[in-house]
């Protein structure tokens, strides 16, 4: 059978939750074991670029998909002309956008020693004015969550308004049908009616999904940002008193939103 647009956005959302998991995840984690990186200057940088690229791609994978089910519900006719051709750019770009945006990290971060004749390394980011990390953050901040949150809710508001444009003047339509007495008559047969019915609820299927998705992205990473910005905008702010809670949980749970993914394809995308 062939692929729909949304089973194609979904195996490369997929994809980048894997890069999540594998070059994120998974390192840190071994990071947080041996407590200091140990591993050449070049695995640091590569490490720290693919952290940022998994990111970046899962992110913005969403954020195609989302616009993707924009045009197929407000604009379906534009989604008849190459509707393959339109997502795979969507999904290259994508890919290209994330690689270019994370690239930076080879810059900025190094294998560096922790103090002077300590003999002792770590992967450590270095800024050359004292704001750096303070912009690092802010903007990481709104790359991987402020605008990427703006294109969704832009998205998802069009997308109701259109659905609750399309039901009322559905409603209007049964009932001045109702009144003609002409419930089997029409412009639209019976069978005509109940494939656009078919196609309206197949739609829908997807927007829900669609729309799972994107809550499950805003729930788990709205911690992690939150604390992140807290950390370089609050002077008073503390890592050794928090780091065991409320940084911890935070960076926890972003990493869980790449475990959610498949499991709400599984649910909600068997029939799509």
């Amino acid at each position: 059978r062939k692929s729909s647009r949304v089973h194609l956005f979904m195996k490369h959302l997929s994809l980048a939750d894997l890069v999540v998991a594998f070059f994120q995840v998974l390192p840190q984690l071994c990071w947080e074991v041996t407590f200091r990186f140990h591993g050449p200057d070049f695995l640091c940088r590569v490490v720290k670029h693919l952290q940022v690229l998994g990111m970046f791609a899962s992110t913005y994978m969403v954020v195609v998909m989302s616009l993707d089910r924009y045009l197929a519900i407000c604009h379906p006719l534009r989604t008849l002309q190459r509707p393959a051709q339109r997502a795979y750019l969507m999904i290259g770009g994508t890919w290209a956008g994330s690689l270019a945006l994370s690239a930076p990290q080879y810059f900025i971060f190094s294998r560096s020693e922790v103090s002077p004749g300590s003999a002792v390394y770590d992967c450590w980011g270095h800024f050359v004015e004292p704001w750096g990390l303070r912009a690092y953050v802010t903007w990481m901040t709104a790359g991987i969550f402020l605008i990427p949150v703006a294109a969704l809710v832009f998205c998802y508001g069009l997308i109701c308004r259109t659905v609750w444009k399309n039901l009322k003047r559905k409603t209007r339509w049964k009932s001045a049908q109702a009144l003609a007495g002409a419930a089997g008559a029409g412009v639209l047969g019976p069978r005509s009616v109940s494939s656009v019915g078919a196609m309206s609820r197949a739609r829908l299927r997807t927007v829900k999904m669609s729309f799972v998705i994107v809550l499950a992205y805003v729930l788990c990473w709205t911690p992690f940002f939150t604390v992140q910005m807290w950390s370089v905008w609050d002077r008073s702010f503390s890592w050794d008193d928090s780091e065991s809670t409320a940084v911890s949980l935070s960076a926890l749970l972003a990493g869980l939103n790449s475990c959610c993914n498949p499991w709400i394809y599984m649910l909600l995308g068997g029939h799509l």
